[in-house]
């Protein structure tokens, strides 16, 4: 599985809001300015999000969102099942039909062991990252990802 931007915006958005709301709701307007992204689609995630328990929220002129749990209880496991229509890598690691839609030999190939394993295996690390780690290593963090892209790169 390939993660989409409503994974990658909506972990930011969840970091905007720690780092911002202080107590206190945040407009989404806010966070888009701040993290570039269109308030439109950021309204589609905060929906989830909500709906997931991520986020609670609060209409009028104190209004916005804010996290309904703390950063130390939301992992990015949470935050990318609750956006992502699905949490496996591969069409036929999710269902059991002959047919998955692009293999005909879902359900009796081996090489199907291999990707829900790695399924497995990544939301089994998402769910060790929480937004407290992030945010209290960020520069660490930051540099190493610098640090692993170019070592992509070289090699």
């Amino acid at each position: 599985m390939r993660l989409t931007t409503k994974s990658r915006y909506g972990t930011r958005m969840i970091l905007d809001l720690a780092l911002h709301s202080e107590g206190r709701h945040i407009p989404l307007r806010d966070t888009a300015k701040r993290q570039n992204i269109s308030l439109k689609y950021l309204e589609r995630l905060i929906r989830k999000l909500k709906d997931a328990g991520i986020v609670n929220s609060r209409r009028g002129p104190s209004g916005g969102h804010m996290l309904a749990r703390l950063p130390e209880e939301i992992t990015v496991g949470d935050i990318v099942r609750a956006l992502e229509e699905t949490s496996a890598i591969t069409d036929c690691s999710e269902r059991d039909e002959k047919l998955c839609g692009i293999c005909n030999r879902a359900g009796e190939c081996l090489s199907q062991w291999i990707w829900i394993e790695a399924s497995k295996a990544m939301f089994e690390r998402l769910d060790q990252i929480t937004i407290t780690m992030l945010l209290d290593n960020r520069k660490n963090l930051i540099r190493d990802a610098k640090l692993f892209k170019n070592k992509l790169k070289i090699e």
